[in-house]
C-alpha cells in the first residue's frame, strides 16, 4: 500500500477498523450472565481479517473529477 494516502481513503480504512473491533467485556456479561465464558469477538457484528477478507477502498473512476472545460461555441 502506499506510504501516502488520500484523506477520503483514510477515513474509509479508519470506518473499518473500528467496525472490526471486539465487543466491550462488559456485554458479554450482560448479555450472557456472570458464569458464561464468552470471548467478546462473538458480540461483535462485522468480523473481518486483514489477509482474508478485504475491503473495497480504491478511489472509482467516476469520484475522480476531472477539470471541465468550457466549450466556446463561434460563429461563422
Amino acid at each position: 500500500m502506499a506510504k501516502y494516502k488520500p484523506a477520503a481513503k483514510k477515513t474509509r480504512l479508519g470506518t473499518q477498523r473500528k467496525r472490526t473491533k471486539w465487543a466491550p467485556y462488559w456485554t458479554v456479561l450482560k448479555v450472557f450472565g456472570k458464569g458464561k465464558r464468552i470471548h467478546p469477538s462473538r458480540l461483535t457484528r462485522v468480523k473481518r481479517h486483514w489477509r482474508r477478507n478485504k475491503i473495497k477502498t480504491s478511489i472509482k473512476v467516476n469520484q475522480i473529477t476531472k477539470p471541465r472545460t468550457k466549450k466556446v461555441l463561434r460563429k461563422y
